[in-house]
């Protein structure tokens, strides 16, 4: 919706005084705080400064417009809030009555525009808000029109890309809700030529024209890499199980760093040796008390 659908009106000039009930300077001129009824039936209300309004004002049209805000020498000019005659309303900066800088535009159906102004129009970076389907164009503006690299934001998806002439135009991809993302380009397409003598010229909307379906590019964190760990001989520990046999002649395994024998692994032979020796004796004191028990059963008795 355009902006300017709401004209404003031309604010009475201060050659034709009217009535006024204020403050004066020396000269006699309006100076400081007053009030003002103009010949053409403009009211204003507020400060003033050699003669004309400068200061923080407001000022109200006949038709029902009004203007609250700073002015100098008779202009908007500073922070001021304009409400035109259709309802719609303006509130931001203005330069020598032109909307310029930073300002919000309120339209009559519910939209609005938020961002830069330039000589009365949408200029720079602004937010357009839809109100009949939700949806806004964010992105760039030029004397009014969308214009440059922006993003078309509806309810379910987005379309970002390049605009021309308020229509998106070149490459550009539509991001969709469900997880994908389709890239192409609006391009224009040429009509045929007509023999009619008289043509009549229609806006020739730009189509749209798929390349690809891709998944969307996700940003995930990347996992720091495990830590290396140096590489270690394996080393196998004996069995006890079974005992060690005395003289086996199997070598040791090399993966095996040498220890020192213990009871429970390898049993020393001279323990084994003793063992067999302390054996041996016992089985040669059972023989001698044996065959001494012997000899004294066969003595014979004494006689009387």
């Amino acid at each position: 919706m355009s902006d300017l659908g709401s004209e404003e009106i031309e604010e009475e000039a201060e050659n034709d005084l009217g009535e006024y009930e204020g403050e004066r300077n020396e000269a006699g001129e309006r100076h400081g705080h007053g009030k003002a009824r103009l010949p053409n039936g403009d009211t204003y209300e507020g400060d003033y400064a050699n003669g004309k309004r400068s200061g923080q004002g407001t000022y109200r049209f006949k038709n029902g417009a009004r203007y609250i805000g700073e002015y100098l020498d008779n202009k908007k000019h500073g922070h001021g809030t304009f409400i035109y005659p259709d309802g719609s309303k303006y509130e931001g900066d203005w330069v020598e009555d032109q909307r310029h800088g930073n300002g919000v535009y309120y339209y009559v159906n519910g939209d609005t525009y938020t961002g830069e102004w330039f000589n009365h129009y949408r200029h720079g970076q602004g937010t357009y808000f839809y109100a009949l389907t939700g949806s806004k164009y964010v992105g760039s503006w030029a004397n009014g029109q969308q214009e440059g690299a922006a993003e078309l934001i509806h309810l379910n998806h987005r379309y970002q890309g390049k605009f021309v002439n308020k229509n998106p135009f070149g490459p550009g991809k539509y991001i969709f809700d469900i997880g994908c993302e389709q890239h192409g380009e609006y391009i224009r397409e040429e009509k045929p030529e007509e023999e009619e003598e008289e043509e009549i010229l229609v806006p020739v909307l730009p189509k749209w024209k798929a390349h690809r379906i891709t998944s969307l590019t996700l940003w995930t964190p990347e996992e720091p890499p495990p830590p290396e760990v140096p590489p270690t001989t394996s080393v196998e520990i004996p069995t006890i199980e079974e005992p060690v046999v005395e003289g086996s002649t199997e070598a040791p395994s090399e993966s095996v760093e040498a220890t020192e024998p213990s009871e429970a692994t390898s049993p020393p032979k001279e323990s084994e040796e003793e063992e067999e020796a302390s054996k041996d004796d016992q089985g040669d004191q059972a023989s001698l008390m044996t065959e001494e028990k012997e000899d004294e059963a066969r003595e014979p008795e004494p006689q009387d």
